[in-house]
């Protein structure tokens, strides 16, 4: 299996996140990605190469265009106003307030670009987001011209990036430029499955309105996990997108029982749908150490699915998503990819 990996991830490494109402060292750090790679190699999947340099053309496909603009300049920003810290939302727009008008004022532009309050934006943050999308985008190209599986090994993570808003430690959607490229090169029809714990959101927005992608997303029930306001069972897509969503919300202490029908549920809804890749958002913070989330898989349970998605037969391309905090995060990727390319050859 191709991996791909930049080094450029280290240059995303804040120092600071709202948790527990302290400011704590990040969950999503630079050794998740070292960890992960570490395993990968152990478990021999592939020789491992940097990105292309692939420009932000399709990330203008899916996120506004202010948006980029702001995240390509608000670190300059802040810095430039005499902040000392890292940049911290603070305001957001909230109910019956009026959310369409961007403010000048650094403060209330934080706000109105993001969505949670834990994700500090620090020096480097925007070119490490773009070197991970040049990561999946890198992944997808070998998928699509060679019709075998890669693993991008994505830094930071892209699923919660949303049409114009950033948070749970994302930016640019990494997946969606994935499928996005796929889509730009000849692909009718393909399929973003999430696994990770919590709720893609930001993919959900992006293309809860296309017929052309379809989305499903096995997490935390939204009304005990982040990011709480979306990932229900009753959303499926509104206009040419009706029915190309679907959400699996699964209660705390969840089982890889349960989880696997779920899993099973949304490969079979992919095949029907006709998609002709399958990009995978792959969290491994289902894991039952994992220490911000709350389902209860074993690492063997990450081998058992990666050859449950490997039966969906299709061009699958990995987006490195969450997994925070204990060694096992390398592990159960690696296990995943083992697990999957076992599915193969069956």
């Amino acid at each position: 299996m191709r991996v791909i990996y930049s080094e450029k991830h280290a240059l995303r490494d804040a120092k600071t996140e709202l948790h527990g109402g302290q400011l704590v060292p990040p969950f999503e750090a630079p050794f998740r990605a070292e960890w992960i790679l570490d395993a990968v190699r152990k478990q021999g999947h592939g020789e491992v190469i940097s990105p292309d340099p692939f420009d932000l053309s399709a990330a203008r496909k899916l996120h506004d265009a202010d948006y980029l603009d702001f995240m390509a300049t608000i670190w300059e920003r802040w810095v430039a106003e005499g902040y000392k810290g890292e940049a911290i939302p603070a305001c957001f727009p909230a109910r019956r307030m009026q959310a369409n008008r961007p403010p000048r004022d650094i403060d209330g532009a934080l706000g109105y670009y993001s969505f949670a309050a834990e994700t500090a934006i620090s020096a480097g943050t925007w070119e490490a987001a773009i070197a991970s999308m040049q990561v999946a985008m890198t992944g997808a190209k070998h998928v699509l011209e060679t019709g075998k599986p890669a693993f991008a090994l994505c830094r930071p993570p892209g699923h919660h990036a949303s049409i114009d808003q950033y948070g749970g430690y994302c930016f640019i959607n990494n997946a969606g430029a994935a499928a996005q490229y796929w889509r730009d090169n000849g692909m009718r029809k393909t399929a973003i499955l999430d696994v990770d714990f919590h709720h893609g959101n930001g993919t959900q927005d992006i293309f809860y309105k296309r017929g052309d992608v379809f989305f499903a997303s096995i997490h935390g029930d939204p009304l005990d996990a982040f990011p709480h306001f979306l990932g229900f069972a009753d959303e499926t897509g509104e206009g040419e997108g009706e029915g190309s969503t679907v959400n699996y919300p699964l209660p705390p202490g969840t089982l890889y029982g349960k989880w696997k029908e779920a899993l099973k549920d949304a490969l079979q809804r992919i095949v029907d749908f006709g998609a002709e890749g399958l990009i995978i958002s792959l969290g491994v913070d289902t894991f039952e150490k994992d220490p911000i989330s709350f389902f209860r898989l074993s690492s063997d349970d990450f081998l058992r699915y990666g050859e449950e998605i490997a039966k969906a037969g299709l061009p699958t391309l990995f987006c490195m998503e969450g997994g925070y905090g204990v060694k096992e995060i390398g592990l159960n990727t690696a296990n995943v990819l083992t697990g999957f390319e076992a599915g193969m050859k069956k």
